[in-house]
């Protein structure tokens, strides 16, 4: 009777998550490790933002359900947002507030795709991409960009990958595990591609917008042609450190918003009450401890880029945005301590978890078997830290 369905065993565990689970079943045997395997700030939400919460609470206004969408003040606030600061019309209407991104995202493939349909994933990618098409039953077609390229898939390579069946397209810019951003130049070409095909629609997941170091984040839907054709996700998590309050959103045309509406209402109903009231103080105060968070995250790239450097056979980008490294590790496929022999991404993080007691994830998660990701969302000494114990367990492979 153990029969379980079809969708829950074409899709993985998530890789991250079962990662940070083996590192705290270190960390419970007494073990010090140090864990860069989870995207999570590790800075307090802002006082400001939790004060909005308490008020909250204690207004004792907020203890019923809210709509399904999200309130409407938080909904306006931030099509506003995104008026002001992304040149994306947005309104309210456009706008279903969430669960987390993960759950915007989630919304928009149940409600969009059908069985044989395909979507295009820029690759490398965020692990829950893959498995949430599968969900939807529809194809995931990996679209791969190589480090050469700075890990970016290209316009010709969209193109090459568009056939009769291409229902969606889907990347993060800043990205998630490479924290490569798209230029504006570069969208467009991507946009470009997209507008020759009729009923073909991007999913842009712009997450990380806030931890952008290149001063320069462009929206693909404030392109022209492109509103209609664009979905955008965002959340509260990475840029306000609010990562267990669970609020996310989509921006869309409303025929989408109101799909992934519908859907949600079926699934979860609505984000938590006191969550969005921390959210709209999130949304419209002052932003100045989010740009304290980036300025200590461009530090912490340098640190570890200097120190990754200095790992023989390791290659590694200079990510302009988000807080990951992606190194190219294959150097030390095939090498051995003596014991064991890493034979890919899988052991490496597992061996630099019992030999170094480093928590990593592997690159195949994320669809680049030859790299490990590196979270430098950890304090400076954590980081130095780390990197020195990664070099001497690199040490004992020959």
């Amino acid at each position: 009777m153990n029969r379980l369905s079809h969708r829950i065993e074409s899709i993985q565990e998530s890789a991250t998550l079962a990662m940070a689970a083996k590192a705290r079943e270190f960390k419970n045997r007494g073990i010090d490790v140090v864990n860069l395997s989870l995207g999570e700030p590790d800075f307090k939400t802002p006082a400001h933002i939790c004060e909005a919460a308490k008020k909250a609470i204690d207004e004792g206004k907020y203890f019923s359900y809210p709509p399904v969408a999200g309130y409407q003040d938080l909904r306006e606030a931030l099509a506003a947002k995104y008026q002001r600061e992304n040149n994306v019309p947005y309104k309210a209407e456009n706008i279903v507030v969430s669960n987390g991104a993960k759950q915007s995202i989630a919304n928009v493939m149940l409600a969009l795709l059908n069985p044989g349909d395909e979507v295009i994933i820029f690759s490398p990618y965020w692990v829950s991409y893959d498995a949430l098409v599968r969900l939807a039953e529809a194809t995931p077609v990996l679209v791969k960009g190589g480090i050469e390229n700075d890990f970016k898939v290209t316009a010709d390579q969209l193109e090459a990958a568009i056939t009769p069946k291409t229902r969606l397209i889907i990347f993060s810019s800043p990205c998630n595990p490479t924290g490569s951003v798209f230029t504006r130049k570069e969208l467009e070409a991507i946009a470009a591609v997209v507008l020759r095909h009729n009923d073909l629609l991007i999913i842009a997941d712009e997450i990380y917008e806030h931890i952008n170091f290149t001063g320069d984040q462009t929206s693909i839907g404030s392109l022209p042609g492109m509103f209609d054709r664009t979905i955008t996700i965002n959340g509260f998590a990475k840029g306000f450190a609010m990562t267990g309050w669970r609020v996310g959103y989509m921006c869309a045309p409303k025929w989408i918003a109101d799909a992934a509406n519908k859907m949600q209402g079926q699934l979860t109903s609505a984000n938590s009450s006191i969550a969005q009231r921390a959210a709209l103080a999130a949304i419209t105060s002052d932003i100045g401890p989010t740009l304290k968070m980036v300025e200590e995250y461009k530090k912490r790239r340098e640190i570890v880029y200097e120190l990754l450097k200095n790992l023989p056979g390791v290659k590694a980008n200079y990510p302009t945005g988000a807080f990951y490294f992606f190194p190219d590790v294959s150097y030390y496929y095939g090498k051995s301590d003596g014991a064991r022999t890493i034979t890919n991404g899988e052991d490496f993080c597992m061996y630099m978890l019992e030999k170094a007691h480093v928590s990593l994830v592997t690159g195949d998660a994320f669809g680049e078997p030859r790299c490990i990701r590196l979270s430098y969302a950890a304090s400076e000494n954590d980081l130095r830290e780390a990197l020195k114990r990664i070099r001497e367990a690199l040490a004992q492979l020959t």
